[in-house]
């Protein structure tokens, strides 16, 4: 497949990188920093500005798919609004540029940790967290309401880290995933595994997934 990946040199883009290339998808990667991007026989790397619809939707043409792994970064004042704007902009292009499908890495805080309770609402959510994720969680609310995209959302576990490739892990939908009384993990790696897999056959069209081990 050819396949557009925003945010390819990130913590999680460059686990996706890694598996569509071993995959043998031809990877079209839109970043900031295209010099950061190793070297692959299969792998074009763009210099490319989320917020610039117009020049992401020329971008994003002809492919099969857009893996999106945006992530304005943690330490960022307003990272809820360029969250949202990103977001708002990748699902623009996509649609201007004819990619119907669009898989997305969001966030864990919008997992249901009970009927009604999202994990962002509990009383222990990291603060120095909250921002972000409520941004992911508006990303989320945005795409529930897109009629012309294939979409799927991709929340991983609570702990997202690193690890080795196992490619066994359990897949949930919307609620937080647990092991007994803690919160599930899962690798970077094996994160990348899932979002792959749904690439390459879809079973999560206009739906959140979860994984974890």
């Amino acid at each position: 497949m050819k396949l557009a990946l925003i945010g390819a040199t990130g913590y999680v883009g460059a686990a996706l990188l890694e598996e569509a290339l071993n995959r043998g998808h031809q990877v079209t990667a839109l970043v900031r920093h295209p010099e950061k991007l190793p070297s692959h026989e299969h792998l074009t790397g763009l210099r490319a500005d989320v917020h610039d619809v117009a020049g992401l939707t020329e971008q994003l043409r002809g492919h099969n798919a857009v893996l999106s792994a945006f992530n304005p970064g943690w330490g960022e004042a307003d990272i809820r609004a360029q969250f949202i704007a990103g977001s708002s902009a990748i699902n623009a292009a996509s649609k201007a540029a004819g990619v119907r499908r669009l898989l997305v890495v969001g966030g864990a805080g919008s997992l249901y940790v009970a009927p009604g309770l999202q994990l962002i609402d509990t009383p222990d959510f990291p603060a120095e967290y909250k921002e972000g994720a409520e941004g992911a969680r508006q990303a989320l609310n945005q795409l529930r309401d897109e009629q012309d995209l294939d979409w799927t959302f991709l929340s991983p576990a609570a702990l997202l880290q690193p690890g080795p490739r196992t490619g066994q892990f359990r897949l949930g939908g919307e609620q937080l995933l647990m092991n007994g009384d803690a919160p599930g993990h899962i690798s970077v790696a094996d994160l990348a595994v899932a979002l792959l897999d749904e690439t390459e056959r879809p079973q999560h069209i206009r739906q959140r997934f979860t994984v974890a081990y």
